[in-house]
């Protein structure tokens, strides 16, 4: 089992939460569609040779976004990095993922 946090901009959470509950994230037990999340905000600057969803290069930007954890199983790790990056708007999303261990 692993734990995937990822940062999405207001306006793209539920798109992106979505496509990661198609592939399977978010199951607990007898549950889906399971995540914690809360507001915040994001800080970022594209630099020369980015492409930005939100921004211009060399402006340092603040972004309402959402933290968004979920806990996916093994079999389905793969397949949500892969939802993750095609649904996320940002050229290069902020996420991570991290082993849970169960003893």
């Amino acid at each position: 089992m692993y734990k995937l946090t990822v940062f999405i901009p207001d306006a793209a959470l539920d798109q992106v939460k979505s496509a990661l509950f198609a592939v399977g994230a978010g199951k607990i037990g007898h549950y889906e569609q399971c995540c914690w999340q809360v507001q915040g905000a994001g800080q970022f600057m594209p630099l020369s040779g980015s492409m930005p969803h939100i921004g211009t290069q060399n402006s340092l930007e603040m972004v309402d976004e959402w933290r968004v954890e979920m806990v996916v199983d093994e079999a389905f790790i793969d397949a949500t990095i892969a939802a993750l990056k095609e649904a996320h708007p940002y050229e290069t999303p902020a996420y991570d993922v991290i082993k849970v261990l169960d003893f």
